[in-house]
């Protein structure tokens, strides 16, 4: 059963819902696990959106920083998203290097688990390279990520314009 499948693609493009039916699916009682850490209140209210399309049948979990404490066996799990996963190391540590390792490292005891996970992400470094150093370095990160998740899925999808384009 184990699995690891990607859907990456642009803000709006239809990564979540097609995960979440990718999810639905395979399995009829999918974990979600949320990354986000809210913020502000206009983020408060993208999250319960996401809440309100989900179902009873759903199992959810809210987990910023260590996925891997959470018992996941015999499962499918859609971690919605890297990029947010990203952003809470990166403002724990505020150095690419540590934030990447701690990601790396966790998600490597994640995915030893006998579970399908979906993992949703985005390609924010598609778009023209920033004049903020900051913004740069977030920027290696959440590529630097993406790939090391892509090497060790089994599939990729990117999605364009709620389309999914089968990668690998």
């Amino acid at each position: 059963m184990k699995k690891i499948i990607l859907v990456t693609g642009g803000q709006r493009s239809g990564k979540s819902q097609y995960a979440e039916r990718l999810a639905l699916s395979l399995s009829s009682h999918p974990v979600y696990v949320a990354t986000a850490h809210v913020w502000d209140d206009e983020f408060r209210q993208r999250v319960v959106k996401h809440q309100e399309r989900r179902g009873a049948e759903w199992d959810n979990i809210e987990e910023e920083k260590y996925l891997s404490r959470h018992d996941l066996a015999g499962r499918v799990a859609v971690v919605d998203c890297i990029t947010l996963w990203c952003t809470n190391f990166f403002f724990e540590f505020q150095d690419v290097d540590k934030a990447l390792a701690m990601l790396k490292d966790e998600f490597d005891r994640l995915v030893a688990q006998d579970t399908t996970f979906i993992f949703v992400t985005n390609e924010i470094g598609s778009g023209g390279v920033s004049d903020n150093a900051v913004q740069r370095q977030f920027t290696d990160l959440q590529g630097w990520m993406n790939q090391y998740v892509a090497t060790r899925a089994d599939e990729v999808t990117l999605m364009v314009s709620g389309i999914p384009v089968k990668i690998k």
